[in-house]
């Protein structure tokens, strides 16, 4: 689910037990280094805002933020905050799930309205 677009780059929502978000450049880039200085900038503004935001509002354990496109061979951030009660933890989320998980979290709604204000 697509929740801000602008000419440089989208973000999308990834289905997950832990608030997953996922930034991506417009332009088919392979390569972050492909990026022109414009768009480099701007997601990875975005990447940090997000950071904030998913921070003060779940106060998560940690957050993850990668990059592979192994699969999807177009430059995009994964921004995760994660739980030490999430299922995968300290695994990572494409890792071997540790457990069941327990997490009671705040509005996932009331988060996304917070991030398309500060994009």
């Amino acid at each position: 689910m697509k929740i801000f677009e602008n000419e440089l780059f989208y973000v999308e929502v990834e289905k997950s037990e832990i608030p997953w978000l996922k930034i991506f450049t417009c332009k088919p880039y392979r390569e972050l280094s492909e990026c022109d200085e414009q768009t480099r900038t701007a997601i990875l503004q975005a990447m940090l805002q997000i950071e904030t935001v998913m921070i003060k509002y779940y106060q998560p354990k940690k957050v993850n933020i990668a990059m592979f496109g192994n699969y999807v061979p177009h430059v995009h951030i994964h921004v995760m905050a994660r739980f030490e009660e999430d299922s995968f933890f300290p695994e990572p989320m494409w890792g071997k799930k540790q457990r069941e998980g327990k997490l009671n979290l705040p509005d996932f709604d009331e988060f996304i309205n917070q991030i398309k204000k500060i994009l």
